[in-house]
């Protein structure tokens, strides 16, 4: 069954399969079936157990043929017990959709559907700041400008849309990442203006953690936050020293394997 809102649990999926079998975004532009599987089976395990150390880790079992189950937050979207699934806008990652699916409702959630049509690609896109109760949500490359108003309606808590412009940066969360007492890490030129006029209106400057394109590469945004820790691939020393000011710890843990693929730490966690 779904795990209480005051605990922290994570679904990861092992990497037995994973590897760069298409190109869908320009990190894996040049990667083709140029990943290490021992390299990438260790980078796993080194994230997983620093996530389990701080949070219950469930596993699904990896799929021959979907090399990209393992990024676990393209599942869907779970909220008190509810998830929105996604529904995936390249063909080559449509066959994950039945086996999330499944895994939902062996758990016991209760499934509520995307409207027909609609793209949207789950905890990548949407994603949750639990100091102001309310989902960022990405889209422009993946998922729908719809998702926004879909997801607040379905899960009965608003939704801010951000629009995404820069096709490296092609998920939400590859480019912002919402912590702990209401800071906010983002790469303010993954945003077109006018979403990142909304981060300013909700979001005080103080608490604004801004990163430039160098450091937004090392998929920073792309981090764990448990408790106060942050959990990322890397961190520039300007980045240490910003988050080290706000209160955080950070631990850095290297994911370049899964990078090739476009996703590090968040991308291979869904919390539950």
């Amino acid at each position: 069954m779904p795990s209480s809102p005051s605990s922290k649990t994570i679904l990861m999926c092992p990497p037995d399969y994973f590897g760069v079998a298409y190109v869908i975004n320009p990190w894996m532009e040049g990667q083709y079936a140029r990943t290490d599987a021992s390299e990438a089976r260790a980078q796993w395990r080194g994230l997983k157990a620093l996530v389990e150390s701080r949070a219950e880790v469930r596993l699904i079992a990896p799929q021959p043929g979907l090399p990209d189950l393992v990024f676990t937050a393209n599942a869907g979207l779970v909220r008190n017990g509810k998830v929105a699934p996604s529904r995936f806008r390249c063909p080559e990652r449509r066959g994950e959709e039945a086996v999330f699916r499944d895994w939902f409702a062996a758990e016991g959630y209760d499934i509520v559907e995307p409207p027909p049509g609609l793209f949207f690609e789950g905890a990548g896109d949407a994603l949750f700041d639990e100091a102001r109760n309310l989902y960022w949500v990405g889209h422009g490359f993946r998922s729908d400008a719809g998702a926004a108003p879909f997801l607040e309606s379905a899960l009965a808590t608003r939704a801010v849309p951000l629009g995404l412009i820069d096709p490296r940066f092609y998920h939400l969360d590859t480019c912002l990442c919402p912590l702990p007492r209401g800071f906010l890490l983002y790469f303010p030129g993954a945003f077109d203006p006018a979403s990142r006029a909304a981060i300013e209106a909700v979001v005080p400057e103080g608490k604004r953690i801004c990163v430039d394109g160098a450091e937004a590469e090392s998929f920073c945004c792309n981090a764990v936050a448990l408790g106060d820790s942050v959990i990322l691939n890397a961190a520039s020393p300007r980045l240490r020293e910003r988050l080290g000011d706000a209160g955080f710890s950070i631990e850095a843990t290297p994911l370049t394997q899964f990078i090739k693929a476009g996703g590090a730490a968040k991308c291979l966690t869904l919390e539950l």
